[in-house]
């Protein structure tokens, strides 16, 4: 693995690099065929519930995957929705005149990490966690809906925050094997279950059932990539990465809208 390795610097200060972008390709294409729990190198010494929420991230590695799944999308996987939507008669909500920027860019990276990826890494947490987040999501953001989130995530950081000594119980290690064995299968199914809420963004008309999952190719890709930076990572990566990815087409939507001469 090309230029992994931890470094010294003056004998004292070790710095951290995180791996190249291709050795990370090559690990979430692996990831995608077997899914596991390691972690990739480049992970500071602090605590890990600070790295796995506030990494240092290297904001340019999160655009260049960031760009590989606009280019994904736009050039495979975005013509097949645009073709499966017209072949069923099938439209987008997206209101032009009323871009979602906030929805888009804070509530919906937050929400959809926490009731699809947070837990993948801590699965005792999905028992109350996802009820919780899902109720917030299906509501959307409103003020008792964010004051809920807020109170999801000061949950998920409240053992850390105020000592071990009111941690929540491991799962008992039979289902804790159990989860390990069967890891690949929850990961792909979270995926596909990502993708499904997304068929919420349209309206369907007289669409047959058979053309629906193709609506939401673009979303199934997408969601794999984030949870496999969510295990590799951490869910702060995950929920950047989410961010980025959803303001890059409304920034085009935008700039268009707003180039497009006024009659």
């Amino acid at each position: 693995m090309s230029r992994q390795e931890a470094s010294c610097t003056l004998g004292t200060e070790i710095r951290l690099t995180w791996p190249t972008f291709s050795t990370e390709l090559r690990d979430f294409i692996g990831f995608i065929k077997q899914p596991g729990l390691r972690r990739l190198p480049g992970r500071t010494a602090r605590k890990g519930w600070l790295e796995d929420w506030f990494a240092s991230l290297d904001f340019a590695r999160l655009l260049k995957w960031a760009g590989l799944l606009w280019l994904v999308n736009m050039m495979v996987l975005g013509p097949i929705a645009v073709a499966a939507a017209g072949a069923g008669g099938a439209e987008h909500r997206l209101r032009l005149d009323a871009l979602p920027w906030l929805q888009a860019l804070i509530w919906a990276p937050i929400v959809e990490e926490l009731v699809f990826r947070y837990w993948l890494r801590i699965p005792g947490h999905a028992l109350w966690l996802v009820p919780v987040s899902l109720v917030a999501l299906l509501s959307g953001p409103q003020w008792w809906s964010v004051i809920l989130v807020g109170m999801t995530v000061l949950l998920c950081w409240w053992p850390y925050l105020f000592g071990p000594g009111i941690s929540p119980r491991p799962l008992p290690w039979r289902i804790r094997k159990l989860y390990r064995r069967y890891f690949g299968v929850i990961v792909h199914l979270s995926c596909l279950l990502f993708a499904a809420v997304h068929l919420g963004n349209f309206s369907y008309n007289e669409t047959p059932l058979w053309l629906l999952p193709f609506l939401v190719l673009p979303q199934w890709v997408t969601g794999l990539a984030l949870a496999w930076l969510r295990v590799r990572r951490g869910i702060g990566a995950a929920i950047a990465l989410h961010a980025i990815f959803n303001g890059g087409p409304l920034l085009v939507i935008w700039l268009i809208i707003s180039w497009l001469p006024t009659q």
